[in-house]
């Protein structure tokens, strides 16, 4: 085993490398092409920044994703197939080429979706068809594109979307090692470390915002890597899908309030609870650092149990999200009682 694990180190490392190194060079020259471009986001009352930032910069996260995933996903043995990691990298492309022309200036929603739909539903198929079968896009699509809208969902303060990127892709590149992929760990890996490279220059206080470019083809990523490890092996669904609970619970539970309240749930809010939670005074990192916590101190430990055991991997899973769900009522509530205190006073 261990010459066959140092025969892999070059490439695996190659894959993270030019992935961090492209995004980095990328992200800080999309800082003076924005800035040129007049590509900012100004401050408002739906936002949580004081000063005009540019935006856009998740283009560096794009490209160098793919600089190393699919090098990774052909490359390293137990590859999922040259058909999926096309499918891929043209969705990877579409939905990023028109999150792009979105950040140069609004577009409306209907063309946005389209593409959206028309890239997941591509991967989707390239999945379902090396599964028992086809109708396995159908859900796949659905989860898709909802996984690509929460992402822009939670793309509101500095640092916490690219983390969560970083977080989720290292911990399913370990995921897929521990079972036996090669090419899923070099695929999660680079994302990890193209995400790094934005993050870098997205950390409060933020140079850089990411914009649809990179929210947008960050959803699809985290849910092309857990379609991925899904089609391999089934039972991993269960920890990629624990590993993705904090974004999942907090955009899942706000869109289901804001509709049951007959809310217009499909304009700009500030709603979600990393959000309720700097409007009552933490900072960007302290509350970074709160999501970061539930993802080290829950998902890591129930992932690890959910892998090793299986049969309990449902459980472990439906334990999560509910514990997430008690966190995230308990959260509101604290802002909530934050705000009628500030009121009274």
């Amino acid at each position: 085993m261990m010459p066959v694990v140092v025969s892999l180190l070059p490439t695996l490392v190659a894959c993270g490398l030019a992935a961090f190194l492209v995004s980095f060079a990328a992200v800080r020259a999309t800082i003076a092409y924005a800035r040129r471009r007049g590509m900012l986001d100004a401050p408002g009352r739906r936002r949580s920044h004081s000063v005009p930032t540019p935006r856009g910069g998740g283009i560096g996260i794009v490209l160098g994703a793919l600089a190393g995933m699919p090098a990774a996903l052909l490359l390293l043995p137990v590859s999922p197939g040259a058909a999926i990691t096309a499918a891929f990298s043209v969705a990877v492309i579409a939905v990023a080429g028109i999150g792009w022309l979105d950040d140069h200036g609004s577009l409306p929603i209907r063309p946005r979706l389209a593409i959206q739909l028309a890239a997941t539903l591509l991967l989707c198929l390239a999945v379902a068809s090396v599964t028992a079968s086809l109708w396995w896009a159908v859900p796949l699509l659905l989860a898709g594109v909802w996984c690509i809208n929460l992402h822009n969902f939670m793309d509101g303060i500095d640092g916490l979307a690219a983390q969560q990127a970083m977080f989720f892709s290292a911990a399913c590149a370990a995921l897929a090692w521990s079972a036996g992929s090669p090419a899923l760990a070099g695929a999660g890996l680079a994302m990890a470390t193209a995400s790094l490279g934005f993050w870098w220059f997205n950390r409060s206080p933020a140079r850089i915002f990411m914009g649809d470019v990179g929210s947008a083809t960050l959803g699809l990523m985290v849910f092309a890597l857990s379609a991925m490890l899904w089609a391999w092996r089934t039972e991993l669904l269960w920890p990629a899908l624990v590993f993705s609970s904090a974004f999942v619970i907090d955009a899942t539970l706000t869109l289901l309030v804001r509709m049951l309240r007959g809310a217009r749930w499909y304009t700009p809010h500030r709603e979600h609870l990393y959000q309720w939670l700097v409007r009552r005074g933490a900072s960007h990192r302290r509350v970074g650092l709160a999501y970061l916590a539930w993802n080290v101190l829950v998902c890591v430990p129930v992932a690890w149990i959910a892998f090793r055991f299986p049969a309990a991997a449902p459980v472990c899973f439906a334990a999560t999200y509910l514990a997430g769900a008690a966190v995230w009522r308990t959260g509101k509530r604290y802002g909530l009682r934050r705000r009628e205190r500030h009121v009274s006073a």
